[in-house]
């Protein structure tokens, strides 16, 4: 059965195996049934902004039209920098928008993906954040009531951590073992000082989460619509945003989020 629609990131459920779901128009597909069978995407030549709803003949910054990307709140600078959020001052490109997303609830967490490793997002977004960058592990760090502070705990903390996910040693499955979330926690607070102390987490439940991957590959290739209009395989497990097809392909749905496809199984 053909189904077709503009690309929007999978939605995810954690599970004793993180639930994938792609909608496609009016279709949800369930992506972890179709693992262990041969799927066949084709892309239309159609890329619609997210944001707007415009055709564009490029994506930025997954799925916007330059337009929106220079001017939607979704793409301000304060997305990957957290720390130059100026919402709590009452500056942003949207104040109705900021106040439902910068203004809220946010988490500082250490998660281990490709490696050990640093992140801010809100709290309404937990595991959400955590599944789409293929963690397999995370706790709570610091619970901060605006999206500025947890920036500023970010950067601090960044200099002793990264703040980075290698994609490439995620998708192999690259485990390191013998990292100790609560222990590295505990090593990370000392690095605050006192006045940022005040917003450390007493959550310390390490989160564990299982992706639905029959073997992982101990080689990948990123594929891509811009480069080729049709991409068939086997899809052989599921990760982060990323199918991963039985010889080591694979795709990031979330780069291609605004492309008009057909997918076919």
């Amino acid at each position: 059965m053909p189904y077709e629609g503009n690309i929007i990131k999978m939605k995810t459920k954690l599970m004793e195996k993180v639930k994938y779901t792609l909608s496609l128009g009016g279709d949800d597909v369930l992506m972890n049934d179709l693992i262990g069978k041969e799927i066949l995407f084709k892309w239309n030549g159609e890329i619609i902004c997210i944001a707007c709803g415009r055709n564009t003949n490029k994506s930025f910054a997954q799925g916007f039209c330059y337009p929106c990307f220079i001017r939607a709140p979704e793409t301000s600078e304060c997305i990957l920098r957290p720390e130059l959020c100026q919402a709590h001052e009452g500056i942003a490109r949207d104040m109705e928008w900021a106040e439902k997303h910068c203004l809220q609830d946010h988490c500082v967490y250490l998660a281990i993906s490709s490696g050990l490793k640093v992140g801010v997002t809100r709290f309404e977004q937990i595991p959400t954040r955590w599944i789409d960058q293929g963690a397999w592990k995370a706790i709570q760090l610091s619970k901060t009531p605006n999206r500025h502070i947890a920036g500023l705990i970010e950067v601090i903390l960044k200099a002793h951590v990264s703040d980075r996910t290698q994609w490439q040693r995620m998708l192999k499955n690259q485990l390191i073992n013998g990292i100790n979330l609560l222990e590295e926690k505990n090593k990370m607070l000392h690095h605050l000082p006192d006045e940022l102390k005040l917003y450390v987490s007493n959550e310390n439940k390490i989160t564990e989460l299982n992706y639905p991957v029959n073997e992982y590959p101990q080689k990948v290739k990123s594929l891509s619509f811009d480069k080729t209009r049709e991409i068939q395989g086997k899809l052989w497990g599921i990760k982060g945003q990323y199918l991963i097809f039985n010889n080591g392909e694979v795709l990031n749905i979330r780069k291609h989020n605004g492309y008009g496809i057909t997918l076919e199984v």
